[in-house]
């Protein structure tokens, strides 16, 4: 059964520099369904060949050495451009009648049933509308083949939004065809996570509070907010970052273990750690966040003047539950730091007592570190006898870099991974309704709390460091310390 990918908003950058280079590189790898269709719709007019050859300098520069010429002349013949606008059910009827064209040209004579994966790489404002218009045209209906919709983030705006939104898609498409996509979750060093606590006997017999002390995930970003200033001054850093990507590490690292590799239960798994998570109520929006801005944020373009959004901010969660009772999950992410890095620090607790006497050090006890990206891996942290000493110690590792196990080659972008699973049917790496409003009904009382007159106070930080030294004290006041290395594979 061969396959169409629509991709609506087809004409903007999230098409040209990820999806198209991703297909392409599927393509490539023998991994894409045989005849599969790419068809993009926009409101641009465009011809076949024009939209063609746009995508073939766009995906030359994304694809990197993975583009070849012959290749993607091969590659593109079933590479279509449909005009439409979102809102004219008409435009939707008419594409209805383009695709069953085009995939009666690739039926079979024993088989004419094709499946469709709908993207919506639109504005989130269209969202509802083009879902909404899928159903009254008939594309949702998977009487011929399986009816997919991928939506990008953000799902919704609040737990008031998401709600809204998952009932108007819940009026057109079943929950099993939906696929909310968050690029996260496709990255190779988030996917290992399961094969590293679940594939392994060493880690997951001391994956709890009986030997971590506390988990930290960062998410930082060197880049500054830019131009970008209208949109994020709406937003901030919990709805931006945390809300979603920074949720979503926590869930795989705090999970239990599923029955068995599957996508409902893995997804049944990370909702439980959801509900598991403590609420913050009265003193705990001060006690237990930190929130920063950086100076010059408001001389962005488009920041309105006084503008107390956050770019940096710091949560302690906690897992109210046996694996986990007692153990701080701190969740830090901020714009203008020192450098761009993903990771997961799981610090053990230290060692219940020091047999050297006259040690000059205490030892900084066992970190795993999980470097998310970029130059993906893994670090193992261990202390060690200095060579040729008296009993001094010192911290060694082991490292594990996927980039020096995969021959040199760089590894595949999330948007493979994802788009691959949304057309075999495979949703593990994909939010539920249930997950998106969970995480939005943890977010929004912080958010509330923090535009209340009794805010905590919003500390400034310089751009190029590790946010407001504020943070760095308020680690330092519950006796332990951010790692704050850029890093640490390369």
């Amino acid at each position: 059964m061969a396959d169409s990918i629509v991709i609506f908003g087809a004409s903007g950058d999230l098409t040209s520099r990820k999806l198209i280079p991703a297909l392409y590189q599927l393509f490539v790898k023998g991994r894409l369904p045989g005849n599969s269709r790419i068809v993009g719709v926009s409101r641009s007019k465009f011809e076949h060949q024009q939209w063609r050859d746009s995508l073939r300098e766009t995906t030359a520069r994304y694809a990197d050495d993975a583009f070849d010429a012959v290749t993607w002349d091969t590659f593109s013949k079933n590479v279509f451009y449909q005009s439409g606008d979102i809102t004219n059910l008409e435009d939707f009827v008419a594409l209805g009648a383009f695709l069953d064209l085009i995939e009666k040209d690739n039926a079979s004579e024993t088989d004419d049933r094709c499946g469709r994966v709908y993207y919506l790489s639109t504005m989130p404002q269209l969202y509802e509308t083009a879902i909404q218009k899928l159903g009254e045209s008939g594309l949702a209906d998977d009487a011929n083949g399986f009816r997919r919709v991928i939506i990008e983030k953000p799902f919704g705006t609040d737990l008031k939004t998401a709600q809204s939104l998952n009932q108007s898609i819940h009026t057109s498409f079943r929950e099993d065809q939906i696929y909310r996509i968050d690029h996260y979750l496709g990255k190779e060093t988030v996917q290992n996570i399961f094969a590293l606590r679940f594939a392994n006997s060493i880690f997951e017999p001391i994956w709890n509070r009986n030997y971590v002390d506390h988990v930290q995930i960062t998410v930082a970003e060197e880049v500054v907010i830019g131009r970008r200033g209208g949109y994020y001054d709406t937003s901030g850093i919990l709805r931006d970052m945390f809300q979603n990507h920074l949720l979503q590490l926590m869930m795989i690292t705090a999970m239990e273990p599923p029955a068995r590799y599957d996508a409902s239960l893995v997804r049944d798994e990370k909702v439980k750690v959801l509900h598991s998570i403590r609420k913050m109520t009265g003193g705990d929006f001060a006690s237990d966040t930190v929130r920063g801005q950086y100076s010059g944020y408001l001389d962005e373009q488009g920041v309105p003047v006084g503008s107390s959004t956050e770019t940096f901010a710091v949560l302690k969660l906690f897992c109210d539950n046996w694996r986990w009772q007692g153990v701080p999950f701190y969740l830090r992410s901020g714009k203008g730091m020192s450098c761009r890095t993903t990771q997961i620090v799981i610090q053990f607790k230290q060692v219940p007592y020091i047999v050297f006497e006259d040690m000059p050090r205490e030892p900084i006890g066992n970190r795993l570190v999980i470097q998310v990206q970029p130059a993906e891996g893994i670090q193992m942290h261990f202390e060690t006898k200095v060579p040729d000493s008296e009993m001094k110690t010192r911290t060694s590792t082991l490292d594990f870099s996927f980039q020096g196990k995969n021959g040199g080659k760089s590894l595949p972008d999330a948007y493979q991974r994802l788009l691959l699973d949304s057309l075999n049917g495979d949703a593990s790496l994909f939010a539920r309704s249930d997950e998106v409003e969970l995480a939005w009904g943890i977010i929004d009382p912080i958010i509330a709390a923090w535009n209340s007159p009794a805010a905590p106070a919003l500390h400034h930080y310089e751009t190029g460091l590790w946010g407001p030294t504020e943070a760095t004290e308020w680690m330092r006041e519950q006796h332990r310390e951010w790692f704050d290395v850029c890093p640490v594979l390369r």
